[in-house]
């Protein structure tokens, strides 16, 4: 079936295409001095989360694709590195962006994901998409799905709590089914594994993290004040304190510090105006 021409030539109006990455050159020169400082605080893994939330969410695939690149050589924070990690390192680098683009999911829906996954598995060595996960952990089947409800009950509970029972039935309220969705996708994609799931083995996007893309996603999006405001709070919650018996690393307590969110919004602002092609003198009126 072949689309008639009239629908065919709307469909190329309106902007269709998703948005192109600015030059290398502009994209390393933030993306080094913001990696460097989170390095300072043990905070790699929220930094390369964070950036690929943003990338995501601002629909700039080939952006997602470079900064895979970026992180693959050996040592991103020299201009001169040009040899690559090692298999296992890039194989987690990859887990993790794969991770946090899935959880992206929940907050900027599947379109933007699906092209910002594609960009990354381009960008991926063949090596790595062998060493890469194969198997579905979230299938939901008769067995498991009580489980995963229950999991998303208690992340549900531990972002929104003091609040969560009143938040509940607000959404409940506008449909039926609708805090139904939000619980199951909470247990089956935004809660993190834990250590002994199959899926911890590579990487996991733990409490705090899962945070910082609901930051990413939101602050990118913009107009959606009240949602990033809570995730904002979900964040600073997280305490970087263990969940699902996952210990609590440095990065993960700096994040979720007064200091760490006010980083994590300052960087999200700073990579979205480098795709966006914001310069210093449209920020400065900003």
């Amino acid at each position: 079936m072949k689309l008639p021409v009239p629908i065919k030539h709307l469909l190329t109006l309106r902007k269709p295409q998703s948005n192109p990455s600015p030059p290398l050159d502009r994209l390393h020169a933030v993306l080094t001095p913001t990696l460097r400082e989170a390095a300072k605080h043990g905070a790699q893994d929220g930094w390369l989360v964070l950036a690929t939330s943003t990338f995501l969410s601002a629909n700039v695939p080939s952006a997602v694709s470079h900064l895979y690149r970026y992180v693959a050589r050996r040592d991103p924070l020299s201009s001169s590195s040009t040899g690559l990690l090692s298999r296992a390192d890039r194989t987690a680098h990859a887990s993790l962006m794969r991770e946090a683009a899935l959880k992206s999911t929940i907050f900027v829906g599947v379109p933007r994901v699906i092209l910002s996954l594609e960009a990354l598995t381009g960008a991926l060595e063949s090596d790595v998409k062998e060493s890469l996960r194969t198997k579905s952990e979230r299938e939901a089947s008769p067995s498991n799905i009580e489980e995963f409800t229950e999991r998303g009950r208690r992340l549900w509970t531990h972002i929104y709590a003091p609040h969560d029972e009143k938040l509940a039935a607000k959404l409940g309220s506008y449909h039926p089914d609708f805090i139904s969705f939000i619980i199951q996708s909470y247990g089956m994609v935004l809660n993190p594994w834990a250590p002994g799931d199959p899926a911890h083995e590579q990487r996991n996007v733990n409490r705090t993290l899962s945070s910082v893309v609901g930051v990413a996603c939101l602050r990118t999006e913009g107009g959606v004040g009240p949602q990033l405001t809570s995730h904002i709070f979900g964040l600073l919650k997280s305490h970087g304190d263990s969940y699902n018996g996952e210990p609590a690393t440095e990065g993960d307590r700096w994040l979720s510090s007064a200091e760490g969110a006010e980083w994590v919004t300052k960087t999200i602002d700073e990579l979205c105006d480098v795709v966006r092609g914001v310069d210093h003198e449209e920020k400065a009126k900003l």
